[in-house]
């Protein structure tokens, strides 16, 4: 184990499948996170001290240098949906990012991968899509040949995407939703991992690679899917735009009025603007094909870590098993 990688939010949902696949490939891993004590579940990815938690504070220079010394290769993982104190838009996906790329050149570090988003544009509404384009130009101007990756909105076991629907399910008979329409590519965890890896070890060609999974579908139809998936039939209410700013204002309002206390998880303005826009491969774009990976689809993931919501949990299939003997069919 020669080879030293630094990742930076290497314990949230997308970095703890980099930080596992890169154990695999034998690699150390430093894993830079605010809280080092609550990413203590990155450890048994390897051997014991292959991989290892440490303290950095992406905003400033002297903590991402000290976690950064010595490292063969660096992927920043590090992002946030909505923002709360000091941690903004700006500061993380924009600064942080640039800060990042400008400390590898200058510690001579071989190989950055960035994770960005789709949908990073300098011109789109949101501030996130904003602070995303200007993470990218920010990285490239330090580290010409870096790796930026653009997955649509992603999946597996720990996602808040599924999950949070899902969960939804239990308290209510309707599943509201804004912009039901907007389409998205899902793409697994994993296969985002695979790409960050072939980046880290310099086995992709620098550059911005658009990653979407095998399937292009409405939100609303992505919902349906999952209804289907966890067995709840509930009534999808896609909610007007006025209506869905109404809410998005009062929970923003709610954060605000709370002094941050109480987050806005619901749905923010800023992502209701970015709900605009599908979030798919542009046409034209470096992707998957690319880099010589097929993505797995929806369908065969969704069923592993959803079953927990069906009716009976895991043994829904069994209950239903029973009723249809019963019913005689």
């Amino acid at each position: 184990m020669s080879k030293l990688v630094t990742i930076y939010g290497g314990s949230g949902f997308v970095g703890r499948y980099i930080a596992r696949s890169m154990a695999k490939e034998g690699w150390r891993v430093r894993v830079a996170v605010r809280r080092p004590n609550e990413a203590m579940h990155v450890k048994p990815y390897g051997v014991p001290g292959q991989v290892e938690p440490v303290f950095c504070n992406i905003r400033d220079d002297a903590s991402v240098a000290s976690v950064m010394q010595g490292a063969d290769a660096v992927v920043n993982c590090v992002g946030v949906l909505n923002e709360l104190g000091k941690n903004t838009f700006g500061a993380l996906h924009a600064e942080g990012a640039g800060r990042i790329a400008r400390i590898a050149s200058q510690q001579g570090v071989a190989s950055l991968v960035h994770i960005s988003a789709i949908g990073a544009d300098a011109d789109a509404a949101s501030e996130y899509a904003k602070t995303k384009a200007a993470g990218e130009a920010a990285v490239l101007q330090s580290f010409a040949g870096a790796v930026i990756l653009r997955p649509s909105v992603i999946f597996g076991t720990e996602d808040s995407f599924f999950n949070r629907f899902a969960g939804m399910t239990r308290l209510s008979p309707m599943l509201p939703i804004a912009a039901g329409s907007t389409k998205f590519q899902p793409v697994f965890a994993d296969d985002v991992a695979k790409a960050a890896v072939m980046g880290a070890l310099g086995e992709a060609e620098g550059g911005i690679y658009e990653l979407g999974g095998p399937e292009v579908k409405s939100f609303r139809a992505l919902m349906v899917q999952m209804l289907e998936v966890i067995h709840r039939r509930r009534l999808i209410l896609s909610l007007p735009r006025p209506a869905a700013w109404l809410v998005a204002f009062g929970f923003d309002m709610l954060q605000a009025a709370s002094f941050q206390l109480i987050e806005n998880k619901v749905l923010t303005r800023d992502q209701l603007r970015s709900l605009k826009t599908d979030n798919v491969v542009s046409e034209g774009a470096k992707g998957f094909d690319d880099l010589g990976i097929r993505p797995v689809t929806l369908g065969s993931v969704l069923p592993d870590y959803l079953w927990k919501f069906r009716p009976s949990g895991q043994y829904d299939e069994m209950t239903n098993s029973a009723r249809n003997l019963r019913n005689g069919t």
